[in-house]
């Protein structure tokens, strides 16, 4: 597949890029190159090959899924500006 220029001028639209005219030959270049990099990958077997996230196996760290209430009211409402009977205070709104 190749990409002339008037593609690459409709893909730069589509992508709401401005590229001057004397620059669409060059994009319709960098297009192109980048369609043969995907032919390249499209001729590599990959069959019996897992697919995979990252080149080293890992996995996340997991914790307990437990409920808890937190036991932190007092650090919380520390942070309030006005806090009154273990609630945060704010003005009133509504008359």
């Amino acid at each position: 597949m190749s990409i002339d220029t008037e593609t690459a001028a409709r893909v730069a639209k589509l992508a709401r890029i401005k590229v001057e005219d004397d620059a669409l030959p060059a994009l319709a270049q960098e297009f192109n190159n980048i369609l043969g990099f995907i032919e390249q990958l499209n001729e590599v077997d990959v069959e019996g090959v897992e697919p995979m996230t990252s080149v080293t196996p890992m996995r996340l760290k997991r914790r307990q899924d437990v409920v808890t209430d937190g036991n932190q009211q007092d650090k919380v409402l520390a942070n309030a500006p006005d806090a009154r009977e273990g609630f945060f205070a704010v003005p009133k709104v509504v008359e």
